[in-house]
C-alpha cells in the first residue's frame, strides 16, 4: 500500500505538542512534518524557530501545503471551532481534545460522513493504549460485553501516592501537578469528568452507543472521605476510579464512572502511578488486558503518531457499530451495584433508597457509613447523593442487572 506524505499544521505547543515535535523528529520514515504551528501567547519564548508559529488559526487551516491539522491545545470551545472548520476544508484531523469530541460526537461523526474527511482521535481515550482502534477494528464481529478500566492517569497517580507513600488527597494531588500529571486547574481529573468523556468516546467504538456526558452517573475522588480509606485499606482492597460500561443480559447498557474498591487479585487494583489500564470481555475472545502510561508527553504524543501513521495509509474510523446496535439504549433503571456511603451527619431515609442494606456503622469519632445495594438510576438521583460530607465508594463487582429484594440490615454497629 501506498503512504502519503502529510504536512501538519499543529495547534498547540505545549506539554503535548512539543512531545510531538520530538516524536516526529525521531520517527523520519513516517513521512510526516510540521509546517506550522498556531499558538495564543505572543510573548511566551519558544524553543524553536519564530517563523515557525503563527497566532492565526486561518494561516493554518487555509494553507494549501498542510493537508493533516493536529488539535492539542486545552480549550474544548476553541478546539471545536478548529476542528469542524478543517474538516469543512475537506483537511483530516487527529486530536487529543476528550471534552470537545465527548460533546461534539454526533456532529462530528455526521461531518465526516459529508466529506469524506478523517478524525482520528487515539490520544483522547488512554493516551499509548492503542484501544480506540481494537475497539473499532478487532471486537467488529465478536459480541463485547464490557470494558472496564482505568482510564484517567492523574487520579490514579494521586490514589497510588495516597496509599502507597501515605500523602494527603492535597499532597498527591499537588505532586501530580508538580510532574505535569494533573493541570493547575485538577476539577476535570479529580471530578471524574474527564474519565467520563473518555467513557464516552469508548462506548461509541465499543459498542456502537452515542450519548451526552451528562447521562453517564460521575462520581470523582475530591470527596473520598478518611472513613473510605480506612475501610479500604482494613479490608485489603485497592482504591481506584473505574470507567465501566456493560451489556446487560436482558439488553441495554450501563455505564458509569465511580471510585472502586478492589480485591488486590484484579488486574485493575495492580494498575499504579499515572499507568492506565483497560479490561475488554467478549463472548469469543474472552478476557483481555491493556496496560500502559496514561498520562505525559510522550505516551500522548506516541498516539498522536500512530494515528498520524494510519493517515498516511488512508486509516478512517468507520463507526460501523453504529449501524449494527442502532436500537441500543443506557438503561440506568435496570442496574445495581453494591456501595459503601460514608458521611459526616445523620442522613434521614437513607437506607430507604437501598434494595437492601448489608451493614451500619455509627461513630462520634470517625463517621459513619452504611454499605448495601441500590439502583444505578436510584444512586443518580438520590439527594443525598452530593451533599458535604457524604462519599460513595462502589464495593467488589460489576454494575449487573437489577434483581429487586427487600431492604434489610444485616447488620449494625453503633459507637
Amino acid at each position: 500500500m501506498t503512504r502519503t506524505n502529510i504536512s501538519i499544521g499543529l495547534f498547540g505547543f505545549g506539554c503535548v505538542g512539543q512531545g510531538l515535535y520530538t516524536v516526529l523528529e525521531r520517527s523520519p520514515g513516517l513521512r510526516a512534518r510540521i509546517g506550522r504551528i498556531g499558538v495564543k501567547d505572543r510573548n511566551k519564548a519558544r524553543s524553536l524557530p519564530t517563523e515557525l508559529f503563527t497566532f492565526d488559526r486561518h494561516e493554518l487551516l487555509n494553507d494549501p501545503t498542510i493537508n493533516v491539522i493536529v488539535e492539542l491545545i486545552d480549550d474544548a470551545d476553541e478546539a471545536y471551532t478548529i476542528v469542524k472548520e478543517a474538516l469543512q476544508l475537506g483537511k483530516a484531523v487527529v486530536t487529543a481534545n476528550k471534552k470537545m469530541l465527548a460533546e461534539h460526537l454526533p456532529e462530528l461523526i455526521a461531518l465526516q460522513r459529508s466529506t469524506g474527511t478523517p478524525l482520528l482521535y487515539e490520544a483522547a481515550a488512554c493516551a499509548s493504549l492503542p484501544v480506540i482502534r481494537n475497539l473499532e477494528e478487532y471486537y467488529d464481529t465478536d459480541l463485547l460485553e464490557s470494558v472496564e478500566g482505568i482510564i484517567n492517569g492523574s487520579t490514579n497517580y494521586i490514589l497510588t501516592a495516597m496509599d502507597r507513600d501515605a500523602l494527603s488527597f492535597a499532597e498527591a494531588l499537588a505532586k501530580a501537578q508538580e510532574l505535569g500529571f494533573a493541570e493547575s486547574n485538577p476539577a476535570l481529573d479529580v471530578q471524574g469528568l474527564d474519565a467520563r468523556n473518555k467513557l464516552v468516546v469508548l462506548l461509541t467504538h465499543a459498542f456502537g452507543l452515542v450519548t451526552a456526558p451528562e447521562n453517564l452517573l460521575t462520581i470523582g475522588i475530591d470527596r473520598l472521605s478518611p472513613l473510605a480509606t480506612t475501610y479500604a485499606r482494613e479490608h485489603g482492597y485497592a482504591l481506584k476510579l473505574v470507567a465501566e460500561a456493560r451489556r446487560l443480559p436482558e439488553g441495554g447498557l450501563v455505564a458509569a464512572v465511580l471510585p472502586t474498591l478492589l480485591p488486590p487479585t484484579h488486574e485493575l487494583a495492580r494498575v499504579q502511578d499515572e499507568y492506565n489500564g483497560l479490561i475488554t470481555q467478549s463472548g469469543f475472545a474472552d478476557r483481555q488486558f491493556f496496560l500502559g502510561r496514561g498520562a505525559g508527553a510522550f505516551p500522548t504524543g506516541s498516539a498522536v503518531l500512530s494515528d498520524l501513521s494510519a493517515l498516511t495509509y488512508g486509516y478512517r474510523y468507520e463507526y460501523k457499530k453504529l449501524h449494527q446496535n442502532q436500537e441500543l439504549i443506557l438503561r440506568p433503571d435496570a442496574a445495581e451495584l453494591d456501595v459503601l456511603v460514608t458521611y459526616t451527619d445523620e442522613i434521614e431515609g437513607l437506607a430507604d433508597d437501598f434494595t437492601q442494606v448489608h451493614e451500619q456503622f455509627r461513630s462520634r469519632a470517625h463517621g459513619h457509613y452504611l454499605t448495601g445495594t441500590i439502583g444505578l438510576a436510584q444512586l443518580a438521583q438520590a439527594t443525598w447523593l452530593h451533599t458535604p460530607g457524604v462519599c460513595v465508594v462502589r464495593l467488589p463487582g460489576p454494575l449487573r442487572a437489577a434483581v429487586a429484594v427487600g431492604a434489610e440490615v444485616a447488620a449494625v454497629a453503633a459507637y
